[in-house]
């Protein structure tokens, strides 16, 4: 089993977003992991010595030849359960992509025998630069984990990707590739929902709605990546689905109400990531409605669909219920309102709730999520994209047993 103190290097290079780096290394050792930070000399020029030491609670290592005799250059990569660098400037990364060693940092990710994570921070035009495109894909192509960058204000009046990801999206992406290789979760099934639901008026049209299914299909691969049997119920994804996952089709809200309550008692854990429609028309048309029939004001009657998730969480059961609420409320106090209200009408044992909008939460962008649990007023928060955020939620549903 992995550790619950791991211990961790992590790499600061020279860019301006190092003044991140401070608050990922305190949030590391906040979470009880032993941090070494190796610093290159440009990266002191951002973030002062002193400062990364009080926060680490470790001297930092610069120097290639400091504490030779303790093979300090390999000691440090040879010891780590993960390196994180973070920045990652487009000078390292090419270094690390080609082997190169130059200083003491690149001689840790040569000897290392953990994952690498690298967080990149530049500007656009470097980020596109093929060569630096084609360094990335290498990189990825070896198993390191690149998590970002973002998009938006960068140095000067600049704005673009190239921004370095968010201290709570590389923590994420740290649990994640450490448990990569875990099956704590074997024997384990899960039951994932996904997509949108799509209620027919006619043959060719229909009710519907904006999910894409993004959220659960990175859910299903972090379950199946801790060795659960992961059974998503779909609706109309957009996304890829694992192919490790038993897929069941369930285009519309009633397919989606039988085969959830079908497989949930076969389940350890139920995971409700579909959008799932709240009515229906009351009835199909058999063949596609012309205007002459419908006329200038159509109406059509709905009825109401099954409440999927608070039924699964009114019936007795054994698994463990995670509900999500997608809201556009702007106000924090409504909208936390507005999830405890959810969370205990709909008898789940975690709600996940996020805000959602024409240009956020839907698809493959960076999203951000509030969970609460059943009986408490804890409220916990993942930011960063669908993949981080999906890690930290099956950490919080199934925290990874720790030897002690």
């Amino acid at each position: 089993m992995t550790k619950s103190r791991l211990k961790i290097v992590v790499g600061i290079t020279g860019g301006i977003a190092a003044y991140k780096s401070v608050g990922l290394v305190r949030a590391l050792v906040l979470e009880g992991h032993d941090v070494d930070v190796i610093a290159t000399d440009a990266a002191l020029q951002f973030v002062g010595r002193p400062t990364l030491e009080a926060i680490s609670r470790n001297p930092v290592h610069v120097g290639l030849y400091d504490d030779v005799a303790e093979v300090r250059h390999v000691a440090l990569g040879q010891q780590a359960d993960v390196v994180v660098i973070a920045p990652a400037t487009a000078n390292t990364l090419a270094n690390i992509a080609h082997g190169n060693a130059p200083d003491l940092l690149g001689n840790t990710v040569l000897a290392r025998r953990g994952p690498l994570v690298v967080a990149p921070a530049m500007h656009t035009e470097m980020w596109e630069n093929p060569a630096t495109v084609s360094n990335i894909a290498l990189l990825r192509e070896r198993g390191v984990v690149v998590v970002g960058p973002g998009s938006g204000p960068l140095t000067g009046d600049d704005s673009g990707a190239g921004r370095m990801a968010e201290v709570d999206e590389i923590v994420a992406a740290v649990h994640s590739v450490v448990h990569a290789e875990e099956r704590d979760l074997a024997g384990k099934h899960i039951l994932i929902s996904a997509g949108g639901t799509r209620e027919p008026i006619d043959p060719v049209r229909f009710i519907g709605n904006s999910s894409s299914g993004a959220m659960a299909a990175e859910l299903a691969r972090v379950a199946l990546k801790r060795g659960a049997s992961v059974t998503i119920v779909a609706s109309h994804v957009e996304v890829e689905l694992p192919s490790a996952a038993t897929v069941v089709s369930a285009p519309t809200a009633v397919d989606m109400h039988r085969e959830m309550l079908a497989w949930a008692d076969k389940s350890d854990v139920v995971i409700m990531a579909a959008a799932v429609a709240d009515y229906r028309p009351s009835t199909v048309a058999p063949s596609k409605l012309k205007k002459a029939v419908w006329g200038s004001t159509p109406r059509i009657e709905l009825v109401q669909n099954a409440d999927v998730l608070r039924e699964l969480g009114s019936r007795q059961h054994d698994y463990t219920l995670v509900g999500f609420a997608a809201e556009t409320v702007e106000d924090d106090a409504e909208f936390v309102r507005e999830a405890r209200r959810k969370l205990e009408s709909k008898h789940c044992d975690i709600l996940v709730s996020n805000r959602v909008g024409a240009d956020r939460g839907f698809g493959d962008v960076a999203t951000s999520v509030m969970l609460l649990r059943k009986g408490t007023d804890i409220i916990e928060t993942s930011a960063g994209s669908k993949a981080s955020v999906a890690a930290s939620i099956l950490q919080a549903i199934i925290p990874v047993p720790t030897s002690p």
